[in-house]
């Protein structure tokens, strides 16, 4: 993780312990030795057992943020009976000693290198055997990271739609209900190309409710939805006119039955496929109420799946954090609230920022509106890959100082708001939280500390 200057401020010391905290908690590499135990050939997945010795050839592909660390972790378990592995991860491979071959491929959209990793992929699944054994590795990003167009699909207009529906605000469940239906890889397609072999998915969550068949657009699982599903989040978001010819066909040959579904529950390809999670978002927020616990606060959960727009959401935290200024005299200990989730931005303005900025900046306006009096309180949101939406930070935090600062400094967090533009006021008021590429991804963290002033 890259070097971050501390938070300043009262709260903020707290603040930086506990997140630090809930994201060394979702370390890939510590996740995956802790969930897969090797005694001579047994391999033991959270208490499944898989015999080495009844397999001839042990393969290993892994994809997505998390995808060198988890694949080298278990690649350092299987030792000896590793026969070959791929790594695909977002940005430059590193140098190193690696015992899995790396390749970089795009993220958040993909491009032909995207596609050539998905061929790779797809080929190392095709080689495995009935008496072979394959682990996925699989973790956020990776619906980009392994992108293989449906036969008629160009990428650049797979391409344009995804940047299309990311701009429109489409949630993550959507935007891959779409991409599976577009893709020859995504939902069940590797399990496909690896029948009859035995595979076993390892997945860090990146999504609400860590559905499988969610986390990169579920390419070893079934998938529940349809091509009338798929058409129907284009239309919601005022983007099936502008598809292209061939999507539209696609979509609707899909939905009277003439292109086949994507592979659904009870088909004979996921026999021999058993899944894992391994870690998730309530695996750090877990790390967060400990490390909170261990500093003095009553640790509480909100959720773990904060969904919608975001400075919709930011305004009811806003509330619900006034309303408690009325009895926080009486707390016996100051509170430590906890929330994850990934939230949305509908893009209007000119500016700059990503969701985890936006929500603080919504939920600052909404304190300052509030004119919170008696409380001392801090808001923190960042996403837990270090990357907040197209910047170099992971998010923001603000307190009652920063109201000040962005008067002294004559910003109006409001007009800020509205131009989307809540990374520039952060930086302005030294509020961002810069921590370079965090090399695993379970969405964002939310936390909020509050005590009688």
């Amino acid at each position: 993780m890259a070097a971050h200057e501390p938070l300043k401020g009262s709260f903020a010391a707290d603040a930086e312990a506990i997140w630090r905290a809930a994201l060394a908690a979702v370390d890939p590499w510590s996740l995956i030795r802790g969930s897969v135990v090797r005694e001579g050939d047994i391999v033991c997945v959270n208490d499944r057992e898989f015999d080495l010795a009844a397999h001839e050839r042990v393969f290993v592909v892994s994809f997505g943020k998390a995808a060198s660390a988890m694949g080298e972790a278990l690649a350092a378990t299987l030792d000896e009976r590793l026969t070959a592995g791929l790594v695909v991860m977002p940005g430059p491979v590193p140098k190193g000693h690696y015992r899995l071959e790396h390749i970089e491929a795009a993220h958040p959209v993909p491009d032909a290198s995207s596609v050539e990793a998905a061929r790779r992929v797809l080929e190392i699944a095709a080689r495995a055997g009935e008496r072979d054994l394959l682990f996925v590795c699989i973790s956020g990003g990776g619906s980009s990271l392994l992108t293989l167009p449906a036969e008629g699909i160009g990428l650049d207009k797979k391409r344009r739609l995804t940047e299309d529906l990311m701009r429109a605000g489409a949630t993550i469940r959507e935007l891959n209900i779409v991409r599976k239906h577009l893709s020859a890889v995504k939902g069940g397609g590797l399990a496909k190309a690896a029948f009859p072999a035995t595979v076993v998915t390892l997945a860090i969550s990146d999504v609400v409710g860590d559905d499988l068949g969610t986390i990169a657009s579920g390419p070893a699982h079934w998938d529940a939805s349809t091509f009338a599903e798929a058409r129907a989040i284009l239309e919601c978001y005022g983007l099936w006119d502008s598809a292209s010819a061939m999507v539209r066909a696609r979509f609707e040959e899909g939905a009277r039955g003439l292109v086949a579904e994507t592979l659904k529950e009870g088909d004979p390809v996921f026999a021999r496929v058993h899944a894992f999670i391994v870690g998730g978002n309530m695996t750090a927020l877990r790390a967060a109420k400990r490390e909170a616990e261990k500093r003095g606060f009553e640790p509480i959960f909100l959720s773990s799946s904060d969904g919608g727009e975001a400075r919709r959401t930011a305004a009811g935290y806003a509330a619900f954090l006034a309303e408690l200024a009325c009895s926080a005299a009486s707390l016996p200990r100051p509170l430590c609230l906890l929330a994850g989730g990934e939230l949305t931005v509908t893009v209007k303005g000119r500016g700059k920022g990503g969701r985890n900025s936006e929500f603080v900046l919504a939920a600052l306006v909404e304190m300052a509106k509030a004119g919170v009096e008696g409380l001392d309180w801090l808001i923190l949101s960042l996403g837990t890959d270090g990357i907040d939406g197209p910047t170099d930070a992971a998010g923001a935090w603000a307190d009652a100082r920063t109201v000040k600062t962005a008067r002294a400094l004559g910003l109006d967090p409001a007009a800020y708001l509205d131009d989307n533009d809540s990374h520039f006021f952060f930086k302005q008021t030294g509020n961002l939280i810069v921590t370079g590429p965090t090399g695993t991804n379970v969405m964002d963290l939310r936390i909020f500390l509050l005590r009688a002033a």
